[in-house]
């Protein structure tokens, strides 16, 4: 189960469609429209870039982006329809008995229930598994790999995820069991102390089980990347470079690491598909969640909603057992055969909570776009990946659909925010060796 939060940047696109203002080269190796040289009239600059997609490429990634609403709509109904069915058929309660047959001892007869009850979950959910993360993105052209390493990687994302969440429930299980009456408020507190382990752990050891990290050994990447986190007091040495290119087309870099840990990352996508002025924008951005403490920001916002999430339980729960208990045989919160019922309520208030959620991660990338462009003073290579992100986001979106389906800004808004800095007249940054701008 990999629970960190990781942030995917998108191919490449191509410029200069019909009916764009003239491009013109610059010596940084970016293509900027006419409109955007000076960047006079931000609005003005912002069309040009946005126009200077082709109207193909724009409708291909709008389609993508778009047919994602709906994803997030029968990803929520298959794992209700799946929940119900565990429950109404009595098939739950039969795991549960197999568990207290096997063995008296309550934490093993979690874990008897645990193992089967995420396997069949995951054969009922791999039909849309199957379809959204291989077929749709290969029809898409994001996805490089063929089905066999695909279902390879599936396979050991099931294998962690079992071991991660049989860990977990035993652990919410003794809390049930134990803590009575103030169990929802314990039952937080492992969730957020899961949540944790998970950012800390998951680029240590469950990344490097589908990637290989290597250190990056070209100096006219790694010493720009590696001056703007000195200049920012980010405890590294060394830049990583990761083998994305194995699993998709798609451009990404984080540094990862909280509470005094940090690793500086970027796919070899993004070596091969970005200009120097792009990855430092890239990397400006990725050290502005470290620098502004977004993981740990992220997981008290995530702390507030999973607690409200707790108390959702402990209000719905009985309530469902008092109708519908005796038919599925479910005893009470610390029997294990009401997982189902615990994971239909929770998936119920997560994709009700979607927008509120989108809008807290968005926030905190808006912090991290304006620190990345203060960072590295590339306003065009901040344009310019805008548009590469737009291979897989909508990049002109209306007010209403980005608050509910956007976790990021929208590429218009992005560029918009590049062009508004470029406006000002800042000294621009040497893309080259990461020297300080003249004054």
């Amino acid at each position: 189960m990999r629970t960190i939060i990781i942030l995917l940047l998108s191919g490449s696109f191509l410029l200069a469609a019909t009916g764009a203002a003239p491009a013109q080269a610059t010596p940084a190796g970016l293509t900027i429209p006419a409109a955007a040289q000076r960047a006079a009239d931000p609005a003005a600059a912002t069309r040009a870039w946005l126009a200077s997609v082709p109207a193909d490429k724009r409708e291909k990634s709008d389609a993508y982006f778009e047919g994602g609403y709906w994803l997030i709509l029968w990803d929520f109904l298959l794992g209700a329809v799946i929940s119900i069915f565990l429950l109404s058929s009595g098939l739950s309660a039969r795991l549960r008995d197999f568990a207290e047959r096997t063995t008296r001892v309550k934490v093993f007869q979690v874990v008897l229930y645990a193992i089967p009850y995420i396997v069949i979950v995951a054969v009922l959910s791999f039909p849309l598994g199957v379809y959204s993360g291989y077929f749709r993105e290969h029809a898409y052209g994001l996805a490089t790999q063929t089905f066999g390493p695909w279902f390879r990687e599936q396979l050991i994302g099931l294998a962690v995820t079992i071991i991660t969440s049989t860990i977990l429930l035993v652990v919410l299980y003794a809390v049930f069991r134990r803590a009575r009456r103030t169990w929802w408020l314990w039952g937080t507190g492992v969730g957020v102390v899961f949540l944790v382990l998970g950012m800390l752990l998951a680029p240590i050891f469950i990344e490097p089980l589908f990637n290989t990290y290597k250190p990056l050994t070209d100096p006219k990447i790694s010493g720009p990347i590696l001056a703007m986190a000195a200049a920012n007091e980010i405890p590294v040495h060394q830049v990583f470079e990761v083998d994305a290119s194995r699993q998709s087309n798609r451009v990404s870099a984080n540094v990862a690491g909280i509470f005094g840990t940090a690793r500086i990352a970027l796919n070899d996508n993004l070596l091969k598909q970005c200009t120097l002025p792009e990855i430092r924008a890239v990397m400006a951005h990725e050290m502005g969640h470290y620098v502004l403490n977004h993981a740990i920001k992220l997981v008290l916002y995530f702390s507030v909603f999973l607690l409200i999430g707790f108390v959702l339980v402990s209000a719905f729960f009985d309530r469902c057992l008092r109708r519908w208990g005796e038919r599925w045989q479910v005893r009470g919160i610390a029997d294990p055969a009401g997982l189902p019922l615990l994971a239909l309520i929770f998936s119920t208030y997560f994709f009700l909570l979607t927008p509120l959620m989108n809008t807290a991660v968005r926030v905190t990338e808006r912090e991290a776009d304006a620190f990345g462009i203060n960072t590295a003073r590339e306003a065009d290579g901040e344009a310019k990946v805008a548009l590469k992100l737009g291979a897989y986001r909508k990049l002109n979106p209306g007010p209403v659909e980005e608050f509910i389906f956007f976790d990021h800004p929208s590429g218009r808004a992005r560029i918009r925010m590049a062009m508004d800095w470029k406006a000002a007249n800042l000294p621009a940054g040497d893309a080259g060796t990461g020297a300080p701008a003249s004054r």
